[in-house]
């Protein structure tokens, strides 16, 4: 019997079927703050290299540019570097004025023995001109010629001519030749102006050499120029005849507001799209470079995003330079 009820029992246990729990619920999902502060932290050092690497294309990628153009400009330039004991005693042969020079052509080849400068002169005052290296006033007389020739320059970047034009001193030899023959200028004056003050490029009843260039230093907020007087004779001066064909860089600046005749005052404004084309090709090669070496190897992926990255970041930094203030 009690086999029997115990038989009974264990039956009637085994039909009572317990129920499992369900499973608890899953916690809510939390931003993972260090996740977040990673990406953050990536995302700045990016960036700050990118900066850091316009800068020093700025101050040196640019100067190779300008350095490739002045050696071809030299060697279009049929005349001699200047000679530092310039006599300006003997009589200057009578060569006559050249035509108007081409925009972006060698006219003149300038030195400078205090501050170390020896660069090829270039027609025009735009950027693109300027580049390439000093640029001269278009609306001036050709250096050694009679009146106020001007000339401009950067203070920095394209090899940076005028870097140490503040250094100039009263008394300082300012060489020039061109298919005239060589001349001397010495330093009168060294002064700083607003942008706005372009009465430093109008026509003087004396020979006289004006250089100018931004000022401070990596600012267009003034400009700094520089006046040197002639000594010696003046080359003959430019004919001027309704049968000479117009100098078309003359043209040229005529035909813009006088404001834009100040040098380095605002970058070129058709670069501004380019540069955010090729910003965003940089972004999107460097996102699909981190999720490639997610889904694949780190290293590998790095490699085969660098050669195209590099050549896009350069592409950009090109075109953000001219957009920007030089």
């Amino acid at each position: 019997m009690a086999a029997a009820a115990l038989a009974g029992a264990s039956a009637q246990a085994a039909a009572v079927r317990v129920e499992p729990a369900p499973p608890p619920a899953p916690p809510p999902r939390r931003v993972d703050l260090a996740s977040v502060l990673s990406v953050m932290g990536r995302t700045l050092i990016s960036l700050g290299v990118l900066v850091l690497g316009f800068v020093a294309f700025e101050l040196l990628g640019t100067n190779v540019s300008e350095a490739r153009t002045q050696t071809a400009l030299r060697e279009d330039l049929p005349v001699p570097a200047p000679p530092v004991e310039l006599d300006v005693s003997k009589p200057l042969a009578e060569e006559p004025a050249p035509p108007p020079p081409p925009v972006g052509s060698a006219v003149a080849r300038l030195r400078i023995p205090r501050i170390g400068l020896d660069k090829a002169v270039v027609e025009g005052v735009d950027l693109s001109d300027l580049r390439k290296g000093p640029g001269h006033y278009a609306t001036t007389p050709l250096p050694g010629q009679p009146g106020n020739s001007a000339i401009a320059g950067h203070r920095t970047t394209y090899g940076a001519p005028f870097f140490k034009l503040d250094q100039l001193e009263a008394g300082d030899p300012i060489l020039v030749s061109t298919v005239q023959g060589a001349f001397r200028y010495e330093v009168s004056k060294v002064f700083v102006v607003d942008p706005d003050e372009i009465e430093v490029l109008n026509p003087t009843t004396g020979n006289q050499l004006t250089l100018t260039t931004c000022h401070p230093r990596f600012s267009a907020a003034k400009r700094l120029v520089v006046v040197a007087d002639l000594k010696g004779p003046a080359a003959l001066p430019a004919p001027r005849s309704p049968d000479i064909e117009p100098n078309p860089a003359v043209a040229a600046t005529e035909a813009r507001p006088v404001a834009q005749e100040v040098v380095g005052a605002s970058g070129d404004p058709a670069e501004r799209v380019p540069s955010a084309l090729w910003g965003t090709v940089v972004l999107a090669l460097g996102i699909a470079g981190s999720v490639l070496g997610r889904l694949w190897r780190r290293w590998p992926a790095r490699l085969l995003v660098a050669l195209p990255l590099l050549a896009s970041v350069w592409t950009f930094y090109t075109h953000l330079a001219r957009a920007v203030p030089s």
